[in-house]
């Protein structure tokens, strides 16, 4: 039983690196765009709020997440329920851990990463980045870390919708990209957009 979950297992990493290696340089442009746009909102918004030395809405586990949201989207780990819920499941490990053992590092640190990967396992939203969103509490500035639970909502939650909102836009540009891999979603979020476009023509008649 555990040796057919590993082969299956492989086959199917095996499958989508090889899937993601296909990529045409239409697709690469999309991902390009899409990177570029979601994190360039997220740094604009932080230029107008604070300054370089305050680094709070631009966290470093928001790039990570680009790279599967915008670069493998076929990844289990680049849905949105692994982007949305690993994120905020570890910001909230990360706080919890900082407000129990503050000035332990060595203990406070892998916790917090080994906690946060445990939840999301069971929850079924693994998100690799989300380890490093887990650990920016523990050896964040004082400005991240006086922010407590806020943490979570700002810069955790509004960056990952910026990110996500980016993702359905451009991640459905072509015929040949579609996010999330969810049929139904996908379908819901095309119809939509299609609907979007054809509406104002009848309703201008």
């Amino acid at each position: 039983m555990v040796q057919k979950k590993i082969k299956r297992t492989y086959r199917l990493t095996k499958y989508i690196i090889y899937k993601e290696t296909l990529i045409d340089y239409k697709e690469k442009f999309w991902s390009f765009v899409g990177a570029f746009i979601g994190i360039g909102i997220i740094a604009f918004i932080q230029s107008l709020s604070f300054t370089k030395v305050e680094n709070i809405f631009l966290i470093g586990s928001f790039g990570a997440s680009s790279v599967l949201i915008y670069g493998a989207i076929q990844s289990p780990y680049s849905q949105p329920r692994n982007l949305i819920g690993g994120h905020l499941l570890s910001a909230f490990v990360g706080i919890s851990v900082l407000k129990f053992c503050p000035d332990i590092i060595w203990i406070s640190a892998p916790l917090a990463v080994s906690t946060s990967i445990i939840l999301m396992q069971y929850t079924k939203t693994l998100h690799p980045p989300g380890g490093a969103t887990a650990l920016i509490p523990i050896i964040g500035t004082e400005k991240i870390t006086s922010l407590g639970y806020f943490y979570l909502l700002s810069p955790v939650l509004t960056g990952v919708l910026i990110l996500l909102i980016t993702a359905l836009i451009f991640n459905n540009m072509t015929k040949n990209r579609s996010y999330p891999t969810n049929r139904m979603s996908t379908r819901i979020f095309k119809t939509k957009k299609r609907l979007t476009k054809i509406l104002p023509k009848f309703v201008g008649k």
